[in-house]
C-alpha cells in the first residue's frame, strides 16, 4: 500500500519520443527504474509504486520544450553517493545529456547541496542529488 500524498506517476509530453526514450530511457535505467508499459507513442518505467511516461501525444500543441515558461521546470532524482553523481555525469553526455552550470558544478543549488543539473536536447532538465554526507 503506497503512502497517501506519495507521487503516483509523472507524465511528461515530448515532441520526439526516439529521442526522449534514448536520454531518459538511459537516465532512468541507470537510477534504477524498469521498463513498464510501452504503446504506439508512448513508454513509461517503474521503480517501486511511481512511475515516469514519456508521451507523445497527437493533442499536444508544440513540438517544443522551454524549462523556463510556466510548467515544468526540472525532475530531481535521489541519485546515491557523491561518486555516482559523478559517474552519471561524466557518462551523461553520451546518451544525450550536457552538464548545466558547469562554473558552480556540483553546487549549483548551494553550498549544502551535491548535484549535476543536466539538460537533454529536448531541453528538459533534470537534477541528480547526492546522499547528504554522514556527519561523525
Amino acid at each position: 500500500m503506497s503512502r497517501v500524498g506519495a507521487l503516483h506517476h509523472v507524465e511528461v509530453w515530448v515532441g520526439d519520443l526516439d529521442g526522449a526514450e534514448a536520454s531518459f530511457g538511459w537516465l532512468l535505467g541507470a537510477l534504477g527504474y524498469e521498463p513498464f508499459q510501452r504503446w504506439d507513442g508512448g513508454r513509461s518505467w517503474s521503480l517501486d509504486s511511481c512511475y515516469l511516461v514519456l508521451e507523445q501525444s497527437p493533442a499536444r500543441t508544440s513540438d517544443h520544450h522551454d524549462r523556463l515558461r510556466p510548467g515544468l521546470n526540472h525532475l530531481a532524482f535521489h541519485a546515491g553517493d557523491r561518486a555516482a553523481v559523478d559517474a552519471l555525469t561524466a557518462e551523461a553526455p553520451a546518451h544525450g545529456w550536457r552538464l548545466l552550470f558547469p562554473d558552480r558544478h556540483p553546487h549549483a543549488g548551494g553550498e549544502g547541496v551535491y548535484a549535476a543539473y543536466l539538460e537533454n536536447t529536448d531541453g528538459f532538465e533534470v537534477e541528480l542529488v547526492a546522499s547528504p554526507v554522514a556527519s561523525s
